[in-house]
């Protein structure tokens, strides 16, 4: 099960790329976030991260570790725990001073909620993609981040 979206900031591809791809910044972007701290690594591939998200009125905590990272084009990072995995993959490209972000978060379900979860989540989970795109948007083009 995934979500996808597509859109356009008006900031260049390496303040995009340097915001996004530093996890702990999802504290101000990512809605279901309650915190994000950083346990090992340097930022790039292989550093991990504590999750703590609140979904669909439960909350979790997830390891994230960072698979991809190319900068400024590209960032991946999968979070685990007993019941899910979920896959953040972001592709930035270039479009004059703007930059086109596709974000696109799957999710991985075990246990009865992998049966559940098409018929119980997909809305919730598309709700939660376009909040989440408008955070990161509000969050980058207010000028006031670290990017």
């Amino acid at each position: 099960m995934h979500v996808e979206r597509t859109f356009t900031v008006s900031r260049s591809t390496e303040d995009v790329f340097d915001y996004l791809s530093d996890f702990e910044n999802t504290n101000e972007w990512d809605p279901g976030t309650v915190e994000t701290r950083r346990t090992s690594g340097d930022g790039g591939i292989g550093t991990t991260y504590s999750n703590r998200s609140s979904f669909a009125g439960r909350e979790v905590e997830l390891t994230y570790t960072t698979i991809g990272y190319d900068r400024p084009t590209f960032f991946s990072a999968r979070g685990t725990n007993p019941q899910s995995t979920a896959t953040d993959s972001m592709t930035f490209t270039r479009d004059g001073d703007r930059t086109q972000i596709h974000y696109r978060a799957d999710f991985q379900f075990r246990g009865i909620v992998k049966y559940l979860a098409p018929l119980v989540l997909r809305r919730k989970l598309d709700a939660l993609a376009d909040e989440t795109i408008e955070h990161i948007r509000t969050s980058l083009e207010r000028g006031d981040t670290a990017a």
